[in-house]
């Protein structure tokens, strides 16, 4: 007759180990943070480098400072190298901090010849208009304007082309022709600043003015 066994393995519920998923939001979170902090420490580090001097024109008999400042242009722009910056946030009234750009310099250098000074250089853009205006105003009357028809070429890349000028003062207004066509990349934006390269390899780095510009 034969005898009744007894199963030797153990229960279900005593080797089971519930499963746990990869702990992914907390690094995900730890490295968004990261590069909020490196973004923060880079803006800060470039703007100090470029607060004294004058717009661009301190840098332009300074070579070591000039590296400095591409340097640090080049470091904001390799932190965050996916960002799109030609969507609405590109549009706005954007003023001039710093510049490489020799034509923009000479003006803003030698407007005393001409018994005025310059006051805010501009780059107005209109993303959904697709319209760009370089402007450099001359207070209290004055202004010289580029108007220009733009397209987005890519997340960071604006082409534009120029289509008129205008050197207006209080009671007059003298309309020079379109001269030039080009691109420039975005390669930081936030909510304060912008810093763009463009197709010469100048650098313009710019903020948020306190107002809207218009015509």
């Amino acid at each position: 007759m034969g005898m009744a066994t007894t199963s030797s393995l153990p229960a279900i519920s005593n080797v089971f180990t519930p499963f746990s998923p990869p702990k992914t939001h907390r690094t995900l979170t730890t490295r968004s943070s990261l590069t909020s902090q490196s973004l923060t420490s880079a803006k800060s580090h470039l703007l100090h480098l470029i607060s004294d001097q004058n717009r661009g024109i301190a840098t332009q008999s300074d070579p070591q400072k000039l590296a400095q400042i591409t340097d640090a242009i080049d470091s904001i722009a390799s932190i965050n190298p996916d960002q799109i910056t030609t969507n609405n946030s590109l549009s706005g009234t954007w003023r001039l901090l710093w510049t490489t750009e020799k034509e923009q310099l000479f003006i803003i250098k030698n407007a005393g010849f001409f018994g005025t000074k310059a006051g805010d250089v501009l780059q107005v853009i209109d993303v959904e208009k697709r319209k760009l205006n370089n402007v450099i105003t001359f207070p209290p009357d004055g202004v010289f304007f580029v108007r220009s028809d733009m397209e987005i070429a890519s997340s960071q890349r604006v082409n534009f082309r120029f289509t008129s000028a205008v050197l207006r003062g209080k009671e007059w207004e003298f309309p020079l022709p379109p001269f030039g066509q080009g691109w420039f990349d975005s390669v930081y934006l936030d909510d304060d600043i912008r810093v763009a390269k463009d197709i010469r390899g100048d650098y313009l780095v710019v903020d948020r003015a306190p107002y809207q510009w218009k015509e």
